[in-house]
């Protein structure tokens, strides 16, 4: 069986490049759906490459942290894939 954080970095993984998803969404797609700030806090000590936490946004529309360089990078590689404008 998978651990939270095993499945949390899955769900993250197969979010389309150009697409976001909200803590709140990815939690119930791992199933916990109460476990959004659990997500917010792994995708916070992720610095594995092939998960693409930067495509992980607050449920009120703005960007929240990002561990590999702040709001500024992770707002322009969501604007390099065209997830925002």
């Amino acid at each position: 069986m998978k651990s939270f954080t095993e499945t949390v970095r899955m769900v993250v993984q197969n979010i389309p490049k150009g697409s976001t998803m909200t803590y709140k969404d990815v939690a119930i797609k791992a199933g916990r759906p109460l476990a959004a700030r659990a997500v917010a806090n792994i995708m916070a000590k992720n610095f594995d490459g092939t998960v693409p936490c930067h495509r992980v946004i607050k449920s009120d529309g703005s960007l929240g942290g990002y561990n590999r360089g702040g709001e500024v990078i992770k707002r322009k590689l969501l604007m390099s894939e065209g997830a925002i404008i």
